[in-house]
């Protein structure tokens, strides 16, 4: 799950972070009423999305005056900001974050994410700040400081200075920026984050350590622990089809190719993505129906995928352990006669009830097209899909 900028510096601020001063506004005249309330001479008018590389898109503005906060508030608020995360189609801006602005010395970059080859929390900063940090690593990748912190210990102030030197701090600021990184981390932690990432962190010109940007991520299993997280949930920046398949217990993320996935296992949707990219194909969606779907949720996530007008074939790729492929199978074929799939269909069926699974398939009496395995599904599904445009 993901939250707005001005939500995660809420919960920062909980964990004694430094953050801007800042307030929501939803019209330009509150923006300008926020901007009165937190004083001085210079603010910055923030789109709310769920997306980065807003200041690229346009959704960042300075102002130096009130009429300045008013007028980039009258721009950027009921616009659709288009940015590398948000695709062609973009995201509408339906709030703004009106905040202070701040005497910077230097940007930095600080993250946090779960390393699963280590099976560690790990740390990642760099002195390259206010940039992707992907083009950093891609560039220049020595200058990313990676620090795994030992699940038995935790956080020590050894970590803190060893991220601080390796990105140039000392002194004082030194000092601030490893009570950050703790801070960072406690709220990693206590708030089940997957993603903490701060871009960029900056050092002012009197020492001081804030962070001027903030992305939070967590786990959606972990949601249960965290009703005041489980709250800041914002519909709108989510696809209907997403909080569809929520509902009936199906992990779905639209993608903009036309090959429709239908796959039991985060990991092996994954591995159906990728093969149909090494085949040539573009995936329409990840669309995980997990390992308790029932006749009724495959149903269900024909439907979902239907729904994208640029679906011009559907790949089933069904490994059964827990899933039986006879219970896929029967949902496939019931979703293809109610819906009156048009579409190509391909089937890749393996594991538990496969023969029975496959005689459902045989005996529908529909074109289905079978496959042997995942390559073979993967080559008949772009068949399929170029053979129907």
């Amino acid at each position: 799950m993901n939250v707005h900028e001005y939500q995660a510096k809420d919960l920062m601020r909980e964990f004694n972070i430094s953050v801007l001063n800042g307030g929501i506004a939803k019209t330009p005249d509150e923006a300008v009423e926020v901007a009165k309330k937190l004083g001085g001479n210079v603010w910055v008018v923030k789109a709310q999305i769920h997306a980065g590389g807003r200041g690229k898109g346009g959704g960042v503005k300075l102002a130096k005056t009130l009429d300045e906060v008013k007028a980039h508030a009258n721009e950027i608020l009921g616009m659709t900001l288009v940015t590398h995360q948000t695709g062609p189609e973009g995201k509408l801006v339906n709030q703004i974050l009106i905040e202070q602005g701040c005497d910077i010395d230097h940007e930095y970059y600080v993250g946090i994410v779960l390393d699963r080859n280590t099976g560690r929390v790990t740390f990642m900063a760099s002195e390259e700040g206010g940039v992707d940090i992907e083009e950093v690593a891609a560039n220049s990748p020595e200058k990313i400081i990676k620090v795994a912190v030992d699940p038995a210990v935790g956080f020590t102030p050894f970590i803190g200075r060893k991220l601080g030197f390796g990105i140039g701090l000392k002194g004082d600021t030194l000092k601030k920026a490893n009570k950050f990184f703790q801070g960072l981390y406690n709220m990693y932690m206590a708030k089940d984050c997957s993603i903490a990432e701060i871009n960029p962190l900056v050092t002012t010109k009197s020492g001081d350590v804030i962070a001027l940007d903030a992305k939070l991520n967590f786990d959606d299993n972990a949601l249960f622990r965290h009703a005041d997280i489980e709250a800041m949930r914002d519909v709108t920046e989510e696809s209907e089809q997403e909080l569809e398949a929520g509902k009936f217990g199906l992990s779905y993320i639209s993608l903009d190719g036309n090959i429709g996935c239908l796959v039991n296992g985060a990991g092996l949707a994954m591995g159906t993505l990728d093969i149909l990219k090494i085949h040539g194909g573009e995936p329409a969606n990840f669309l995980d129906v997990g390992g308790g779907a029932t006749k009724e949720t495959v149903q269900k996530a024909f439907s979902i995928i239907l729904e994208d007008e640029n679906v011009s074939a559907i790949l089933v790729n069904i490994f059964g352990g827990i899933m039986k492929c006879d219970i896929i199978a029967e949902g496939v074929v019931a979703a293809a006669k109610e819906l009156d799939l048009k579409v190509p269909l391909v089937v890749r069926l393996e594991g538990t009830n496969v023969n029975l699974g496959k005689k459902i398939l045989n005996e529908s009496g529909l074109a289905i097209t079978p496959a042997d395995d995942l390559a073979d599904a993967a080559k008949k599904a772009v068949e399929a899909a170029k053979g129907d445009k």
